[in-house]
């Protein structure tokens, strides 16, 4: 399938364009503190991890897990390679971490080891790097009880060069259990002489049970590699392991297996497709879309069968269904939209859309196509537009209408990654399926709202913080479901932030700085007693409030996570426990 370009559909339902803004509250937040009885396993960058990219992978990494199958349950790894789990059903009554697994090995004498990192791919698995190049799959039994059972390793293999864990799924094919485990590496790039010297490696390893295995025993399957310049924002593999979703500033790629190779008979077939004319050609208004589509051979009414459906559109000639099908960019009015033969060549086709807007392609995912711009609906948009160019620069920014100007923009506007696309690949072609470019829409942060699902991504769209939830399926791939109101704008403005991220239900969002300080921001909620505003004299039916903690401790913070209910906090020595919403 070839690359569809798409865009992400904001609900308008979940903005809020009479938000004002967040009123600080100065209640206090019950911060409850565990003093750890060793250290964090915290692994510091080295002399030559010198670039950006090791800072963002490894020097800002978030040194708590949170499990998402199971609430206010956070896991992390100390200094004596125990795996370390708190559980938290009443602050009152905390306790001391408890001892779930400990690393069969001693990584510490590894000069080139990484942190030490996890993630739940299940309720009942777990997938582990021990930092220094080995992964472990560990069936942990349920995590859900008090005495937690004994976790086991069912899986562990050297794999090469160190490595953290960014995701993993877990999921029955074919009655075999299956694990897919996506790995991320910084390599020494020889080739890149004028960049950093470094490439950002990501390895998908299949890891299932092995067949014809009575004994439990699981095995790799498949091992695919793509590489990039840069460290993606986002990256998680889709709930059944069919395709891998990632967000980064510049672009990844798969790279060829050893051994592979396409040859000349491919070339010449690929660039011959490539050569062939359009099967259909198609202009658009804002209300409609016609298309042309020429036909192989002379032919009748007869011979073509025309179907519409509210998002999909099948032609059949001579009884080929292949012909021109697939689901349409946008919804249409099935039952308006028409087609004529214009001769015995050629058949028109007029979709009536939904709604009032510009499509970027017609069939999604199909090129067999091409756009024609009509020349005075061109001719228009460049008159519409001509206001906005110039030959000059604009020397006088405060005469009247004055054209943008650089220097009217807040430091909190500027964004620097402005080309960062969003692109979905397919497990089995290795191929881009789906491109969104996010242009401006700054990333934000991730988090996981159903397990069962993959990682939400909150994005900046104008001052507003957008949450966005991918499904596998083609349909709405990725989906709004909350609002952040004005986040985007507020965030920008922390300098010294670290961590960010938000409650799975969405009540609230966080942010911690890389010292002491955690800000929360909640969602707006109805005032209990009669409040006006005083410039405009109205009344104010309800508050978004903001709310500052500062803990008590000088230590960097490691680690951040958030539940429904409270806030965790991680630094070398301590675990800090913040009560953000009270039980319902």
């Amino acid at each position: 399938m070839e690359t569809a370009n798409c865009s992400l559909q904001v609900n308008r339902m979940l903005l809020d364009p009479k938000f004002e803004s967040y009123k600080l509250s100065l209640d206090p937040l019950p911060c409850y503190t565990l003093q750890l009885d060793s250290a964090v396993a915290e692994v510091k960058l080295r002399d030559d991890q010198y670039t950006l990219d090791h800072m963002r992978a490894f020097g800002m990494y978030n040194y708590l897990h949170y499990d998402s199958w199971y609430q206010d349950r956070v896991y992390f790894v100390d200094q004596l390679g125990k795996v370390l789990n708190l559980h938290v059903t009443l602050e009152t009554t905390l306790g001391k971490p408890n001892e779930v697994f400990r690393l069969p090995t001693d990584v510490t004498a590894c000069d080139t080891r990484l942190c030490a990192s996890m993630h739940f791919p299940s309720s009942s698995w777990a997938t582990l790097s021990d930092g220094a190049g080995r992964l472990y799959l560990i069936r942990t039994g349920s995590r859900e009880t008090s005495s937690l059972e004994k976790w086991e390793i069912m899986f562990n293999q050297e794999l090469g060069d160190p490595f953290i864990v960014v995701h993993s799924v877990s999921f029955m094919k074919s009655d075999c259990h299956t694990v897919e485990v996506l790995l991320l590496r910084i390599e020494k790039d020889e080739s890149d002489l004028e960049g950093s010297g470094f490439h950002v490696a990501l390895e998908w390893v299949t890891i299932a049970h092995a067949n014809n295995s009575d004994d439990g025993k699981y095995e790799i399957l498949h091992r695919r590699v793509l590489h990039g310049k840069s460290v993606p924002h986002y990256a998680a593999i889709e709930s059944v392991g069919n395709g891998l979703m990632i967000a980064s500033y510049k672009p990844f790629s798969f790279i060829p297996d050893e051994g592979s190779h396409i040859n000349e008979s491919e070339e010449v077939k690929m660039e011959a497709d490539e050569n062939k004319a359009p099967v259909y050609t198609w202009q658009q208004t804002a209300e409609d879309s016609t298309v042309l589509v020429v036909l192989p051979e002379e032919s009748t009414k007869e011979d073509i069968k025309v179907t519409f459906s509210p998002s999909r559109i099948d032609l059949q000639f001579k009884g080929v269904p292949s012909f021109l099908n697939g689901p349409l960019h946008a919804a249409i009015d099935h039952e308006s939209s028409t087609w004529i033969m214009k001769d015995t060549y050629s058949l028109e086709i007029t979709l009536l859309k939904k709604e009032s807007l510009m499509w970027p392609e017609l069939i999604i995912g199909d090129k067999r196509g091409e756009y024609v711009v009509d020349p005075d609906q061109s001719a228009a948009i460049a008159q519409s537009l001509m206001h906005l160019t110039s030959e000059d620069l604009n020397p006088d920014p405060d005469k009247e209408k004055p054209a943008c100007n650089a220097q009217e923009l807040e430091e909190c506007d500027i964004l620097l990654e402005d080309s960062t696309s969003l692109c979905r690949f397919s497990g089995s072609t290795r191929k881009a399926t789906h491109v969104v470019n996010l242009g401006s829409n700054q990333y934000l942060f991730s988090v996981v709202v159903n397990p069962e699902e993959m990682p939400c991504f909150c994005l900046r769209h104008d001052v507003d913080a957008l949450l966005w939830q991918p499904h596998s399926t083609q349909g709405e791939m990725w989906k709004h479901i909350a609002t952040f109101n004005a986040l985007g704008y507020v965030q920008a403005s922390k300098q010294d932030k670290k961590f960010f991220t938000c409650a799975p239900n969405y009540s609230y969002a966080a942010l911690c700085e890389c010292l002491r300080r955690v800000f929360i921001y909640r969602q707006p909620t109805p005032v209990p007693t009669v409040l006006y505003n005083r410039k405009e004299g109205r009344h104010v039916g309800q508050v978004a409030k903001q709310q500052v903690t500062s803990l008590e401790t000088n230590d960097p913070i490691l680690g951040f996570q958030a539940s429904n209910e409270r806030l965790f906090v991680l630094t070398s020595k301590n675990l800090f426990v913040i009560k953000v919403n009270a039980v319902d």
